[in-house]
């Protein structure tokens, strides 16, 4: 081996990416991984793409990309804890590197946020600590903001804090809407999440 070859990894490292509906993000990261050769150049492949919803669109896309595919949906249990236990179990069935949140609907215990920590990301569409929470778009709009975006972050038992990995910045147009001004970040975040996934990838600590 050369000073210029890649440093031999033992093992491939698993990404398990939650889902709750259509998944476009997911398949943005599925497609980044196939186009730029995470398994190739960083040992890396998708594992498992899992929803809490039986109909999510998403399922139905990563099992045609040839996925490992489950759903665990929330009323077959009494409670939150006894959900995200299960969605443990899911996921450790896969011994993930990284769990994906691309746009899972639930908040999780902190329970399930501590078991991961270090090694669960989120996109949120704002550019935090701006407009934590629900409806971001509208209230950018309402506040006169000139700018939006969305942020990828390590997950914290703080809802949408946590440290922040990247962010995609767009311009609030004069006729935005809360819909026009979704889409356009949304195009966004379909870059900058597989872009952040992969940086996190790319550093000494997840090896």
């Amino acid at each position: 081996m050369t000073a210029f070859d890649p440093p031999t990894r033992s093992a491939t490292r698993n990404i398990v990416i939650l889902i709750s509906g259509a998944g476009s993000n997911m398949q943005a990261i599925v497609d980044a991984a196939e186009r730029e050769g995470w398994h190739q150049r960083l040992g890396v492949r998708v594992a498992a793409v899992i929803s809490n919803k039986a109909q999510a669109p998403g399922i139905e896309q990563a099992q045609r990309a040839g996925l490992h595919t489950e759903v665990i949906e929330p009323p077959q249990f009494q409670s939150r804890e006894a959900f995200d236990a299960a969605l443990m179990r899911g996921i450790d069935r896969h011994a993930p590197a990284l769990v994906v949140l691309a746009g899972f609907m639930r908040i999780l215990t902190p329970g399930f946020v501590r078991h991961y920590q270090g090694r669960l990301v989120n996109i949120h569409p704002s550019l935090l600590p701006a407009f934590a929470g629900l409806h971001t778009h509208r209230r950018a709009i309402e506040a006169g903001c000139r700018v939006a975006g969305a942020t990828v972050h390590l997950v914290t038992a703080e809802l949408d804090h946590g440290p922040i990995l990247a962010q995609a910045v767009v311009p609030v147009l004069p006729e935005d809407t809360e819909h026009s001004l979704a889409a356009r970040v949304l195009t966004q975040e379909h870059l900058v999440y597989p872009q952040a996934i992969r940086g996190w990838l790319e550093r000494p600590h997840s090896f």
